[in-house]
């Protein structure tokens, strides 16, 4: 195990306004370290749902129920007692509490009753905070009085591209598309170039705080097991990427959980509803270079076109799936679930429900109640866009690059010492 001895939490805290100890814990490899517990770090994982944290007393018996804890440096107890310590840097570099699935089986058999799922829920909140760039948008998503305001920035940005559409067309000699095969189209308010142009623009910046943030966790990761004194054995990266797909796709390891083992479906529905949409909306933004389509393209698609078909089955699973989650959390006081959870929750409503709407009234011929559905639909898919780096939706970039990292270090068999040099090349 990480620790070597019992320790109450209760008394690894010190009370507000105290000065922050120094003290020995045990490391990894079983040599004593000396830490300063950064109390902020404590109170903040206290307030966004770990308050639990201090009934910990080190049983271990977290890690003994939970299924998809390994045999090797098994979890949650080692991050409890990180926790407790506030040991903020060594815990955000730790894969295992995104390996976590929170199914709260630990909380639900802790004879403390300390929660320890919603005390690794905090800490990956936290996680995606401290990777976020910037900071401050980070920091937001996870602040309800900032709601205005996120939804204002999508909002704004819209109606400034709308703004200059007028003049990008007149400067560029763009006309809208016309022939008879587009009836009653939106182009004319909302042309296909502005948006691709607009939400590619965006996606690539996101794209780029996504990738500088995986790069950060993964050399985090890195470094964290060098000084342990591992390093990831011969397994590949690209073996390890498709393992840790082929489980996503599979969702083996919601299955694994026996207290909340609904979630399974209700995620899956969610997860696959999601992946349906964003197949048909890169669909419609590539069609035009799409070898794939043999006909002139014409959108908005046909009510009986299958990639319509599959943009309708795929929004009402994403609707299904999130009203048996709010359910679920409803009638159930011990899976209620962070501010974060409910945001993401009623962010992928809004996105299905405005785009139902958009599609009957425009069906309807109803003007101008077509276009403003249709504004409103953009202004929350591009809101989780944006945020997607920030909010509970970057537990899809965490998680995966976390199981990728399992996989690539062989976290659940056996590694190879490491040597001075490669200790020195993972550091740098």
């Amino acid at each position: 195990m990480e620790t070597a001895e019992t320790t109450s939490a209760e008394n690894l805290q010190p009370e507000a306004g105290e000065s922050q100890p120094a003290a020995s814990a045990p490391s990894g490899n079983g040599k004593a370290v000396r830490i300063e517990p950064d109390l902020d770090f404590i109170r903040l994982l206290q307030r966004q749902g770990g308050d639990s944290l201090k009934k910990c007393f080190q049983c271990g018996t977290c890690s003994a129920t939970c299924e998809l804890s390994p045999e090797r440096k098994p979890f949650p107890r080692k991050e409890m007692a990180w926790a407790a310590w506030g040991m903020k840097d060594r815990l955000l570099k730790d894969p295992d509490i995104w390996l976590c699935h929170q199914c709260n089986d630990c909380s639900t058999r802790c004879p403390r009753g300390a929660r320890p799922g919603d005390v690794l829920a905090a800490v990956r909140q936290e996680c995606v905070v401290d990777h976020a760039f910037p900071r401050f948008l980070g920091r937001w998503a996870t602040q309800p009085q900032c709601i205005p305001l996120l939804l204002g920035i999508p909002a704004a940005l819209l109606a400034v591209a709308l703004g200059l559409k007028g003049p990008i067309e007149r400067t560029l000699g763009l006309s809208p598309p016309g022939g008879g095969k587009i009836i009653y189209a939106y182009t004319d308010m909302l042309p296909h170039w502005l948006l691709n142009g607009f939400f590619g623009l965006f996606s690539a910046l996101v794209l780029a705080v996504i990738a500088a943030s995986v790069v950060r966790f993964w050399r985090g990761m890195k470094a964290a097991d060098a000084s342990q004194g591992l390093v990831a054995p011969a397994k590949g990266l690209l073996p390890s990427i498709a393992a840790a797909i082929g489980s996503i796709v599979a969702h083996d390891q919601f299955a694994s959980c026996t207290r909340t083992r609904w979630r399974f479906w209700s995620h899956a529905c969610v997860f696959f509803g999601f992946v349906a949409l964003c197949l048909v909306t890169i669909w419609v933004i590539t069609a035009r270079v799409n070898p794939l389509v043999s006909d002139g393209f014409v959108y908005p698609l046909g009510l009986w076109s299958p990639w319509k078909m599959l943009a309708n089955t795929g929004g009402a699973a994403l609707v299904a799936g999130c009203l048996w989650m709010a359910w679920d959390r409803l009638r159930d006081r011990e899976q209620r679930g962070s501010y974060s959870d409910w945001a993401l929750l009623a962010m992928l409503l809004a996105v299905a429900l405005t785009g139902f709407a958009a599609e009957a009234l425009h069906y309807l011929r109803l003007e101008p109640q077509r276009f403003l559905a249709y504004f409103a639909h953009l202004v929350f898919v591009l809101g989780l866009l944006l945020y997607l780096p920030y909010s509970k939706l970057a537990h899809l970039i965490y998680r995966t690059t976390a199981m990728v990292y399992a996989e690539y270090s062989g976290r659940g068999g056996k590694t190879r010492p490491a040597t001075t040099g490669e200790r020195k090349n993972v550091e740098k």
